[in-house]
């Protein structure tokens, strides 16, 4: 992982090179002219059929690369990037490769590359910024709404390593937080989509005293800096206003003068220009700069040119720092991080013909290249990690940059971002550490171990695994981000090893029913651009075969997955003998066998075509948790592996928007000896239609083996209902097959609290910190109890027991079923914090009875574990009715902050890291450049497609 960080930096680093040699090279031939591809207009012609100005044909291939997106290799576009990208001073972006960009439903495409993180970050220093609103009686209708507009606009250029707070003023003294009475908070998206959301509140009326508010932020900005609280680098207050009287030099001699620390933004609204001349003299006296705001379309640009006095100590100081910003969701690729660096035009030592140039600090712009966080996660071991093992990595505020439980995106399926994803802190996660312990020795970039008893939960938050886990964790150098690898006891300690030939390894390996994880680095093809078209089994075969492959592979997994295959091989000899067995039997229940092993390997056979079956995700790039990937092994198989070794856990899928997959999924997991030191070395399993494992139930459950053939009671019987649950509390089988998958204490409230008090469930509770809120816009005569409830139960379940334990192929045959989409409705969600229970079986208690006082009526019921699987039969007494009693739900409970604990969760700053580098302000700087748009002396189209040749390169 370090060496990717480490590479991508040096590529960087070049590009800033070869785009400072454009400018001087552009410099000695002005008169140089270029074309260039605008990303919306390629490929689009006018009403005769003629390529549009900018437009042109444009060949776009699809490459898996670039996550199969279609794209150009051989010419770069203007508008936004991808991969490498140079963003301007001037809002000009040009990307590579190249790639069709689409307006939004609007017909707008709204971007600016100058608003985004990499850009601010790599432009600029951390800084402290009090934003300061006039809210006197001038101030109202319109000029008020752009004064909104600018503050809400200064605070998109603001990140997480900054610090900011608001106050409004008129002839009092009012924060836009009154919670937040005298301090900064940290500007990541939660704190300033709060602010935001609060700047509706502001009203116009009064005198407006901007001497008090002057003295106020500069008292704020002092303490903040003596006490490291803030970004302990540049400051700033930030003036909307439409007027001063007076110029407050008293104020600003008793506070900033004469070191000038803090700077000063007066933006001006209004088309007047009456007080103009004591703003700008505010802008020139404190290293700042003065805009004015006429209009709303006004507001973009004039925000943005604070940051180009802000950048300006790093262009004197020429310094090209190195910028990694957190992760974030991309469009085209499913999530990536960026990686940005800051580069300027030459000083006097570099372009001694431009003296001029020298202490102006122009800014040009930023280059920089995206790392997609797949990439970084195929550099992990996932093999060495075991079953419930994982990396993560988290940047210098703690938040987290890759875990496999951070959800950057809504519901499966819409594809929308989560607000404040970027900003998700691994206390959040991780969140039985209560103390901090782990997260505090990551800030701060320490190397050491950490351990504590976990709660994972698993199949979309509907199960838990508890597991005592233990952290390793160490810096990586030249990032500000710090990995952590949490490996599970009793996984991964233990490996098995295995040799084989290679020529009997490589054969088993490329049969048509073998697979290899996809994220999973066995070689990587990529490092050379002739073998990027192999597929890993393919890289496997040169590597292994070849004298100088030029491949880089990882050969103690391959020799273990060439292992794994020859050991596997028989199988594929017994599923195609169950199934010319069966051929003369078209309607089969049992669909696919599939096999999984510790490196990766998969078998699967279908015995039925693909277009027949009941869940065609399965064992698919579609199914998330089914499949082995850099986060995690199969669902499947990590909880077959909880299990006793030889025991089935049975299952029904829960899919996206609550949808019935109308299929059971059976797995086991295989151990090689009878030993706790004897690793899990594989899964096991089948899918099969559910209608067939109901009517195979209900089959068993029906049977008696009385004497005179006459039970004395069956699951047929109207006094009892007869469930069969899983080792979480979900229905299976049920006579209502609308039960089907609910939780059994939603249908049997009364029932499941009763096994909740006598142990036979636990309950855990478990929090959520990504979760997503709903917002809307809006007695009966005593019965007869079971007769000796324990027998009763036994002899329904004989049948069941045989026929779960002597589960082979044969048996599991025959149905056919109707499968009906249910697709959950949806609603406007928003983030919030929740609460919600999971529930769990004990496993030592195999079987009880219990009576249930429903309203003077006696109810009964018994419950019994089915040996060898996950299930338990339940057989509750039909003639009371405990409907008065209220259900048990895994509902999550919204958590509500009282105004006091919202305050508490402003004020509360838990430990980060400061970025090392720091160009607060430099002696050199010209401060007299304080107040006009003055354009760049050279146009910069020409310097960007002279380095286009050495992008493309690349």
């Amino acid at each position: 992982m370090e060496e990717i960080f480490r590479k991508k930096a040096e590529a960087t680093r070049r590009l800033v090179e070869a785009a400072e040699e454009a400018h001087l090279q552009h410099e000695e031939n002005p008169d140089l002219q270029y074309e260039y591809f605008n990303a919306v207009l390629i490929n689009e012609v006018d009403e005769d059929g003629n390529s549009v100005e900018l437009g042109g044909e444009f060949l776009l291939e699809p490459n898996d690369h670039f996550n199969n997106l279609s794209v150009n290799l051989s010419l770069s576009v203007v508008q936004r990037g991808i991969w490498q990208y140079f963003g301007s001073a001037k809002g000009f972006f040009r990307q590579y490769p190249g790639v069709k960009w689409h307006p939004d439903e609007h017909g707008v495409i709204a971007f600016d590359c100058r608003n985004r993180k990499w850009y601010i970050q790599a432009a600029t220093s951390p800084k402290d910024v009090v934003i300061l609103v006039d809210v006197s009686g001038s101030m109202k209708g319109l000029r008020l709404t752009i004064a909104r507009q600018t503050v809400a606009s200064i605070l998109d250029t603001l990140g997480d390593d900054d610090f900011f707070n608001i106050i409004a003023y008129n002839q009092e003294i009012h924060y836009v937080e009154p919670c937040l009475n005298g301090t900064l908070v940290q500007a990541d998206s939660t704190n300033k989509d709060h602010f935001k959301e609060h700047l509706v509140k502001l009203f116009a009326k009064g005198i407006g005293l901007l001497g008090n508010a002057l003295t106020e932020a500069f008292t704020i900005l002092n303490e903040i800096n003596q006490t490291g609280r803030g970004s302990s680098c540049s400051q700033a207050i930030m003036l909307i206003t439409d007027g001063a009287t007076q110029m407050y030099d008293d104020v600003f001699a008793k506070y900033n003068w004469p070191e000038r620390k803090v700077r000063i933004f007066p933006y001006l609204i209004g088309r007047e220009s009456a007080f103009a001349d004591n703003l700008k003299w505010m802008a020139c006296a404190n290293k700042g700069y003065f805009s004015q705001i006429s209009t709303l379309a006004d507001v973009q640009e004039n925000v943005m040119r604070y940051l180009h006095v802000m950048s300006r100590p790093k262009v004197i100081d020429h310094e090209h720092d190195t910028v990694w910003t957190e992760a974030y969701v991309d469009s085209a690729l499913a999530q990536a991080h960026k990686l940005s660096l800051q580069f300027s035009s030459r000083d006097e030592a570099s372009s001694p013909d431009h003296p001029s140039l020298k202490n102006q600090g122009i800014l040009l712009g930023v280059v920089g290249t995206d790392i997609p966080i797949q990439e970084l996660m195929k550099t992990i071991p996932k093999h060495k990690l075991g079953i419930h093992g994982y990396a993560f990595a988290i940047t210098n505020n703690g938040y987290i940059l890759t875990h496999p439980d951070l959800r950057p995106l809504y519901q499966e399926g819409q594809k929308r971002k989560k607000p404040s994803y970027s900003s998700v802190d691994l206390s959040e996660v991780e969140w039985e550490d209560t103390e901090d312990v782990l997260r505090t020795a990551m800030v701060n970039r320490r190397t050491g171990t950490f351990s504590m008893e976990v709660k994972r939960t698993v199949d979309k938050g509907k199960r838990v695994l508890t597991m005592h886990n233990d952290y390793y964790y160490t810096g990586i150098k030249g990032t500000p981000f710090s990995v952590g690898v949490a490996l599970s006891r009793g996984h991964g300690k233990y490996f098995f090893k295995g040799n084989v030939s290679l020529e009997a390894g490589l054969h088993d390996l490329e049969q048509p029913d073998v697979a290899l994880a996809d994220e999973w680095t066995y070689c990587n093809p990529d490092e050379h651009h002739e073998h990027r078209h192999l597929t890993q089994v393919q890289a496997i075969r040169l590597y292994m075969t070849s004298r100088k492959p030029h491949l880089k592979c990882d050969r103690e997994l391959i020799q273990q997955v060439l292992f794994d295959a020859v050991v596997t091989a028989p199988l594929e000899a017994y599923w195609t003998g169950l199934a010319l067995n069966k051929s003369e039997n078209s309607d089969k229940g049992v669909e696919i066998a599939f096999l999984g092993t510790r490196t990766g390997l998969s078998r699967t056979n279908l015995f039925v075509v693909p277009e027949q079956l009941t869940n065609q995700d399965f064992l698919t790039a579609e199914d998330k948790e089914g499949v082995f990937n850099a986060d995690h092994f199969p669902l499947w198989y990590k909880r077959a592996a909880e299990q006793v070794p030889g025991t089935f856990v049975y299952s029904i899928p829960f899919s996206s928007g609550g949808e019935n997959k109308s299929v059971v999924l059976a797995s086991t997991a295989i151990q090689l000896l009878d030993d706790r030191k004897s690793p899990i070395v594989a899964a096991v399993g089948i899918q099969m239609k559910l209608e067939f494992f109901q009517r195979k139930f209900w089959t068993a459950s029906r049977q008696c083996n009385a004497l005179d053939g006459k039970c004395t009671i069956s699951c047929d019987n109207e006094d009892i209902k007869c469930y069969l649950v899983d080792n979480n509390g979900f229905i299976l089988v049920s006579e209502d097959t609308l039960q089907t998958n609910l939780f059994f204490g939603e249908v049997e409230g009364a029932v499941m609290n009763k096994l909740l008090l006598m142990g036979s469930f636990k309950k855990m509770n478990l929090y959520d910190y990504q979760a997503l809120c709903k917002e809307y816009a809006g007695s009966s005569d005593s019965a007869r109890t079971l007769l000796d409830p324990f027998t009763s139960v036994k002899w329904l379940l004989t049948e069941l027991v045989i026929f779960l334990l002597e589960f082979n192929m044969y048996s599991w045959w025959n149905c056919d079923t109707t499968v009906k989409a249910q697709r959950a409705q949806r609603t406007m969600m928003v983030p919030c914090d929740t609460e919600y229970p999971a529930f769990v079986s004990e496993r030592t208690i195999k079987e009880t009875t219990g009576n249930i006082d429903c309203g003077g009526c006696i109810r009964t019921f018994v419950i019994q574990q089915i040996p060898s699987s996950n299930l338990f039969m339940v057989v509750v007494e039909n003639k009371c009715d405990c409907s008065s009693t209220p259900p048990v739900t895994m509902e999550p409970i919204e958590i509500i902050y009282n105004e006091s604990l919202k305050c508490d969760r402003l004020k509360f700053q838990k430990d980060r890291r400061r970025p090392q580098s720091c160009h607060p302000f430099h002696q050199e700087e010209n401060a007299m450049e304080c107040g006009s748009a003055n354009a760049l002396s050279f146009p910069l189209v020409a310097i960007l497609f002279s380095v286009l040749p050495f992008v493309i390169s690349r």
